[in-house]
Formats: structure tokens, C-alpha cells, sequence
């Protein structure tokens, strides 16, 4: 498929093409953009799923749900075997998939509240007619029918005799109590439970008596209505349900959009007056928080400077310049006002510093890749060494992180997430003789443990 027509291939030009492509070819696009790693970092990915996810559910024809989990549930394998270390692409298929259950459930729900409203409307201008019409015909009583006396008489009312002196008591007797005969139409000789829905009749045990044909609520639900009818109603539901889970699925990725404002909305409550704050990397979600906090906080920012994999984003975060051969790498970290414009003291230290000065930090705030199931984080090369020589100074580690990063993977063996970058950031490859000796690798992450971790803020 030829890609002249876009520039720089990355999470602008597949958000440009997802809607005027194939659904086939849009799959195709995002694993290849996933496997030469086009699109990095949990945001672009997460979205560029979300999108896809969007699409395909618009252009499925949805007769069962189930052929639309399987459907997302097949695209979303492909997916992450694209680029397994981006856990946040599962993450968004999960959520989707959870979107297309709970509507799934509330609309059959309500397809049988519906048939049951319906069938209950059907019979009520009939019940008083046809209840009444069975007194007056069963007036008389013998012993000889006890099911009918099962069926009309309370447990706790009192039997009518076979005595002939007494042939006008069946008669009273019946009519005694007027209101709860109509409540108590299943009763029989034990003390039951008065049935009160369809649903709960189907659990009751054969042994009951069974009930008329001609009360309400005793015809199986395929009764209700026609065939035609039914099937037009599932029709109808079904579009309805494919509506829905687009909704769904715009607002996951209105949260996309939004995370960064949300979680900087608790930034007054964790930066104070006169603070010293550490970061690392040119985290959006990290700026916007210490921006908020500097409408109304004056404080100083160290960034370490994350080398060498995040310095030239650290270094445009610090300045607010953006050097010509790296926007295109950061047109998601592209920031229209520095720290330093803001008010902020910002101080730029070389990352072998970060113990000395811990000292005098009074607490450090860092941005993840991705929070696992027990609590510890993945996240840039160096965090883990910022971590603990924090914990060594007794300073407390914030970590903010919206939900989409949030992953049920256990951290049994991490060296699967460690993403290994180019080496000649390292060790320039013009040293041949000595590259030719030693083997070099570039981890672009670490793995912290959760009890290097003191507090997680998310958007929720």
C-alpha cells in the first residue's frame, strides 16, 4: 500500500486516514506504524487503539454481540503482538471490550422489562373481567377438588366444611377476604412466598399448583408477540446497541484528551510554597501539573536531565524551544509556554547528581509508561536509581498516571517489558575496534517496585 502521500508516518497521519480507509487496511496501517515504532508512548498508542476500535465497531454490522467481541477481541490480539511492550494498546481493547458488556446487559435488561410491561399492559384490561367472571361460575365448592381450594384460599383462612348444614359457608368463606385472593393465586397448603414476577415463578418447583392460563404474567416470554415483532425489536436494538458502544468509545477517548487537565486539577493540594520538586523527562502530564500549581505556588523544579534518551526533551520542556530535527519526535511534547515563563525557578542537573541533591528535595514527581497490577510502574531508564536514592532520604515519590495506564499484567518477570533502544547513544560505533569487543544495550525503561512508590494521583 503506498504511503508517498504521508509525509512523516507516525499518530497524525494514521488519525487522518482511519476514516477514509478500509477497515482491513487501517488494521494493517496501526501494526505497522506499532512495529517500527512510528508511534510510541502509552497517549499516541492508547488513541490510535481507540480510534481503530471506533471504526471497526461503526463498520460492523452487528447481528450478535458476541461476533463483535470476538471481532474486537481478534484486532486486539493482533495488536499487541505488534508491539507487546506497549501494554496501554491492551488496555484500551479491555475497556472497549467492557463498554460492548454492560451494553450488551442493560439492553437485554431492558428488552425484558420491556416484554414484561408489555405482557402485563396486554392482560390487565382483561384479569378483573376473567377473575371475576371464575368467582361467580366456582362459587360452589366440594372436597373433592382440593386443587381449587389450594388455588383460592389463604393458608391461614378457614376451610369451608362438606357439612349440609353448613352449604352457604363455601360461599362466605370464598369471599371473605376479597383483596389478598387476588394476591394469592400460586398459594397452595404451605406457607409460600407470594409470587410477584414471571422471572421468580420460572425457579419455583414443580410441585406447586399450576397456575390459570388467563392471569397475567403466565405465558412464556416467546408468547408475547409475534415472531415479526420480535425480530424487528432485536433489529432495532442491536443498531441501537452499535450506537451506543461508539459512544462509549468517544468518550474514552474524550478521557484521552482530558487526562492531563484532570490530574492537573490536584496539583494545589500536593505543591506548596517555597517547595523543592525533582522530575525527570519531558513528561506533558508532569508540566501541566507543575503549571497549574504555579498560577497560584512559587517553587523550584529540578529536572534531571535524562540521558541519553530524554535529554532533548527535557532541555525543550526547561528552554520551550523546539530544535528542528527533534519536533517531529516530539509533536506530542511540543509546549506552548516553558516553566520558566511561568514563574517557575527551573534548574537542569546532569542525572549523576540526583543523590547529592536529594537532600534538599522535598518531593519528587515523575510521569510512567505504564502502572502494573501490583503497583509497581515501568517507566524512562533512570527512574529506578531517582527512586531509590529518594526512598535512601526518606522523600516521598508522587507518580501521576491517568487509568489508561493502568494494566492487570502482574509483574512476574519484567525483563519482557524492557524496551532496549539504539545503542550508539552509548557507545559511538566509530570506535570499531572497541564496539567489535564489548556489547552494549540502551534500556529506554526501568522497573520500579511499588514500595519505592508513595502516592499515585490519576484522573479519577
Amino acid at each position: 500500500m503506498p504511503h508517498s502521500s504521508v509525509p512523516y508516518p507516525g499518530l497524525a497521519s494514521f488519525l487522518s486516514s482511519v476514516k477514509t480507509r478500509p477497515v482491513e487496511a487501517s488494521i494493517d496501517h496501526l501494526i505497522l506504524l506499532l512495529k517500527h515504532r512510528q508511534i510510541r508512548n502509552s497517549r499516541s498508542c492508547a488513541t490510535a487503539t481507540a480510534h481503530l476500535l471506533r471504526r471497526i465497531v461503526a463498520a460492523h454490522r452487528v447481528t450478535d454481540v458476541s461476533e463483535l467481541i470476538e471481532r474486537i477481541q481478534i484486532v486486539g490480539q493482533r495488536l499487541a503482538a505488534a508491539q507487546p511492550k506497549e501494554l496501554a494498546v491492551g488496555n484500551i481493547v479491555r475497556r472497549v471490550l467492557a463498554v460492548i458488556r454492560v451494553e450488551a446487559e442493560e439492553n437485554r435488561e431492558g428488552g425484558m422489562s420491556e416484554q414484561s410491561n408489555v405482557g402485563t399492559e396486554r392482560h390487565s384490561r382483561t384479569t378483573g373481567r376473567n377473575i371475576a367472571s371464575e368467582h361467580h361460575q366456582d362459587i360452589d365448592f366440594s372436597a373433592s377438588n382440593p386443587s381449587r381450594q389450594n388455588i383460592l384460599y389463604s393458608p391461614k383462612a378457614p376451610r369451608p366444611t362438606t357439612d349440609a348444614s353448613s352449604d352457604s359457608l363455601p360461599t362466605q368463606g370464598a369471599f371473605q377476604q376479597p383483596d389478598s385472593m387476588l394476591h394469592l393465586p400460586y398459594a397452595n397448603s404451605n406457607d409460600a412466598p407470594i409470587v410477584t414476577s414471571m422471572f421468580s415463578l420460572l425457579s419455583h418447583p414443580t410441585s406447586r399448583a399450576k397456575p390459570p392460563s388467563n392471569l397475567p404474567g403466565t405465558r412464556p416470554p416467546s408468547d408475547l408477540e409475534p415472531k415479526s415483532t420480535k425480530a424487528q425489536s432485536q433489529l432495532s436494538s442491536t443498531r441501537d446497541l452499535r450506537a451506543e458502544v461508539i459512544e462509549g468509545i468517544e468518550e474514552i477517548i474524550d478521557e484521552l484528551n482530558q487526562v492531563d487537565d484532570m490530574i492537573a486539577g490536584y496539583a494545589l493540594d500536593h505543591i506548596h510554597v517555597n517547595e523543592i520538586i525533582l522530575t525527570y523527562t519531558s513528561s506533558m502530564t508532569v508540566q501541566k501539573f507543575l503549571l497549574k500549581a504555579a498560577t497560584k505556588r512559587k517553587f523550584t523544579v529540578i529536572y534531571a536531565e535524562a540521558f541519553p534518551n530524554e535529554h532533548e526533551g527535557t532541555h525543550t520542556v526547561v528552554s520551550g524551544t523546539v530544535k528542528p530535527q527533534v519536533k517531529n519526535n516530539l509533536s506530542s511534547e511540543v509546549f506552548q509556554k516553558s516553566l520558566s515563563a511561568a514563574g517557575i525557578t527551573v534548574i537542569l542537573i546532569p542525572d549523576s547528581t540526583v543523590f547529592a541533591i536529594m537532600a534538599r528535595v522535598n518531593k519528587v514527581i515523575l510521569g510512567t509508561h505504564v502502572v502494573l497490577a501490583n503497583g509497581g510502574l515501568v517507566a524512562a531508564a533512570g527512574v529506578k536509581v531517582i527512586a531509590e536514592a529518594a526512598s535512601a532520604h526518606k522523600v516521598p515519590i508522587v507518580v501521576l498516571t491517568g487509568i489508561y495506564k493502568l494494566s492487570p499484567i502482574y509483574a512476574f518477570d519484567v525483563d519482557p517489558l524492557i524496551e532496549n533502544g539504539y545503542a550508539g547513544k552509548i557507545f559511538g560505533y566509530e570506535e570499531g575496534d572497541l564496539v567489535r569487543r564489548v556489547g552494549v544495550k540502551n534500556p529506554l525503561f526501568d522497573y520500579v517496585p511499588p514500595d519505592l512508590v508513595d502516592l499515585y494521583i490519576t484522573n479519577l
